[in-house]
């Protein structure tokens, strides 16, 4: 029996997850510098630690809603390998742990809704007295929206290759 190691994360009181390799680190929200004519899903770029970093708004790349409380949300910052070796953080409402998933406690998308919405599956989470499952996780395909949004190609699979840089243009 395989394990999954996830990020769970919330947007617009939705739990999403992604998988836990492509997480460098998890940083509060700080101020982010727009970049002018950039799409609506670059929120902008970030000053972190003296490295320039990329801000996607996970929200809008999605289709789901804003938060109204944008002081409170965080940006979990990508590995480089995942984003062709460009500095990239996410935003989301909030960063909730770090779930070890049982693979059959994860239900498999068909490729009709994964390829639209970008998901690769549904996590069940947790046990009712009755012995049903209680909670839904998203577990998001980033490295698929990375590669169709945002122009990185395969870069998770292929780290060795040049895969150019996320770019606003």
């Amino acid at each position: 029996m395989a394990i999954i190691d996830v990020v769970e994360y919330e947007i617009g009181g939705t739990r999403y997850a992604l998988d836990i390799h492509l997480a460098r680190e998890i940083v509060e929200m700080m101020p982010i510098t727009p970049v002018p004519r950039s799409p609506d899903y670059i929120a902008g770029i970030i000053n972190l630690r003296g490295e320039i970093t990329n801000i996607l708004n996970l929200n809008c790349l999605m289709g789901l809603p804003m938060q109204a409380n944008p002081e409170n949300q965080k940006i979990i910052v990508l590995v480089a390998e995942a984003t062709g070796g460009t500095n990239v953080g996410i935003i989301v409402d909030n960063v909730h742990s770090v779930l070890q998933v049982p693979e059959e406690n994860i239900e498999q998308m068909d490729n009709s809704i994964s390829t639209e919405a970008y998901v690769k599956g549904i996590i069940k989470i947790g046990e009712d007295k009755a012995g049903e499952e209680k909670s839904l996780v998203i577990w998001t395909d980033i490295s698929k929206i990375l590669s169709e949004i945002v122009g990185v190609s395969d870069a998770v699979n292929k780290p060795e290759e040049d895969k150019g840089s996320i770019t606003a243009a």
